[in-house]
């Protein structure tokens, strides 16, 4: 499986497997352990990967540091209608860290998923 991938630590695997497929389409490519999945969605590999379990769990730096889900960086998904994206998702429940924003580049809002890890739901200008 070779290409580029994007890891999201998470609380929940299940949860976030459910989050990723029902609200964003992604699916299921390879499910090998309660503990780790990796979706994929138009060519982009999500993995996601608990905070505990036997051989999943991420490890602490030499500093003592641990990942953990909820940072800053995020996956970019383009979207038609945010509107409308975002009206079904609140709908559902999902968290949101901020309201549309417009600018000259288009519409951007950062949905969490179950675990805190941020989605960047965006919609280019119309031309």
């Amino acid at each position: 499986m070779s290409g580029i991938s994007v890891r999201y630590i998470v609380d929940d695997v299940d949860a976030a497997v459910d989050f990723y497929q029902q609200h964003l389409g992604f699916s299921v490519a390879f499910r090998p352990a309660p503990g780790f999945a990796i979706l994929t969605k138009d060519g982009f590999r999500l993995l996601v990967s608990a905070m505990t379990g036997p051989g999943g769990a991420p490890q602490a730096m030499p500093d003592g540091r641990k990942p953990e889900p909820g940072g800053w960086n995020r996956i970019q998904i383009e979207v038609t209608d945010i509107e409308a994206q975002v009206a079904a998702l609140r709908q559902a429940g999902a968290r949101f860290r901020n309201d549309i924003l417009q600018g000259m580049g288009g519409k951007q809002i950062l949905l969490e998923d179950p675990a805190g890890n941020p989605i960047e739901l965006f919609e280019a200008p119309k031309k």
